[in-house]
């Protein structure tokens, strides 16, 4: 075994004694509490035949985008769709990525610069952190959702300067207090930024739009692999930003185009969310019966009126023990161990959709709340 390959051992034996090892999984027939799949649109027949019928009456030249969009990958198709995408969530102009990573990475990398500013909350997703890492930005962090602790970062701020939060946080499923960082973004002259990646679905528009608060936001970024079911992401702004982003964003740039495939399944994903009144009652429907139907235990619930309902298990030891223990009931639901969350805050994330029924939720209820470790 040579050095290189000494130190990749090294390191993933400490994963297995730190009880923190991780694998890939396939699918596995146990009922979905784990999935981002909030309304269903990603198991929808439905969807399925609407993309099949838009790819038919528009018979793309080739099966892959060819090229990068700056060379042979771009489309009136998918021009067409980013504006209509930016009117639909009442902004100026949006530009299509990938992913929401590439997203993320190709916003935060290149829009702060060296002498900048970027706050962000502690919880902020890593695809945030390591863009501004490669803007070589100042960043600094403010405790979750406390706007004290915001305030005080504020106060030393340094060149331009950029609020990031989540609209709903990924491994908390809570919501920030939106309106009074907005004014505090105002009142120090910045800039805020919102993820909107999990508030797409329970929120058809996203909560920033929600609140009719989206004049007064930077800029937004919405992803289509959780509730709309497909996968890409855009970044929605004035159409300076859009030009500035064209220009200036590596993991845009550097990057094939989505194919016409991804593209037709977005647009038609936007329509069926436009459509999706019924299942978005469902989806707070079934959050209100678990929360309702669980009963306060050892397992702290973190306060949230979102999908995502997650109980903190406390080491990574206790929080693998339960997930197999549902596991084995059927009940997929997975194991969210450090260091994806801070030690000591490793939990149990469960998922809530549309399609789970009462008698799921109620074992899962049931099951969470018999569970003797």
């Amino acid at each position: 075994m040579n050095r290189a390959e000494q130190y990749l051992k090294h390191k993933l034996d400490q994963r297995e004694i730190e009880g923190s090892y991780r694998s890939l999984k396939t699918a596995n027939g146990l009922i979905d509490f784990c999935s981002n799949d909030y309304l269903g649109f990603a198991r929808d027949q439905r969807l399925r035949d609407r993309i099949f019928s838009e790819l038919q009456a528009n018979t793309p030249q080739s099966v892959g985008a060819t090229g990068s969009r700056l060379i042979s990958g771009n489309s009136g198709y998918i021009e067409d769709l980013e504006r209509s995408i930016a009117s639909y969530h009442r902004s100026k102009a949006g530009l299509i990525y990938n992913s929401g990573y590439d997203a993320n990475l190709g916003l935060f990398s290149c829009l702060p610069q060296k002498g900048d500013t970027v706050i962000i909350d502690e919880l902020a997703h890593a695809s945030i952190i390591d863009g501004i890492r490669l803007s070589f930005a100042n960043r600094y962090t403010f405790a979750h959702n406390n706007i004290e602790s915001l305030e005080e970062k504020l106060r030393n701020a340094k060149g331009i300067c950029y609020v990031v939060i989540e609209s709903i946080y990924s491994m908390d499923g809570d919501t920030p207090p939106i309106a009074a960082i907005i004014a505090l973004t105002e009142k120090y002259n910045v800039h805020l930024i919102v993820d909107e990646a999990h508030a797409i679905g329970l929120y058809p528009v996203g909560l920033v739009q929600h609140l009719g608060l989206q004049d007064q936001v930077f800029a937004r970024v919405i992803t289509f692999g959780k509730a709309l079911g497909c996968h890409g992401a855009i970044v929605l702004g004035s159409d300076l930003l859009r030009r500035y982003l064209i220009n200036f964003s590596r993991s845009f740039i550097y990057t094939t185009a989505p194919s016409f495939h991804e593209i037709a399944a977005i647009k038609i994903a936007y329509q069926f969310l436009g459509e999706a009144d019924p299942e978005i009652a469902l989806l707070r429907r079934n959050i209100s019966l678990f929360k309702e139907w669980l009963i306060p235990g050892s397992l702290k619930l973190i306060g949230s009126d979102s999908a995502i309902q997650c109980l903190i298990a406390g080491n990574n030891e206790n929080a693998s023990k339960i997930a197999a223990h549902l596991q084995q009931t059927g009940l997929d639901v997975r194991a969210i161990l450090s260091p994806t969350v801070a030690r000591g805050s490793e939990r149990l994330r469960i998922c809530l959709h549309a399609f789970n029924t009462n008698e799921e939720i109620k074992l899962l209820a049931d099951t969470l709340n018999n569970f003797e470790g």
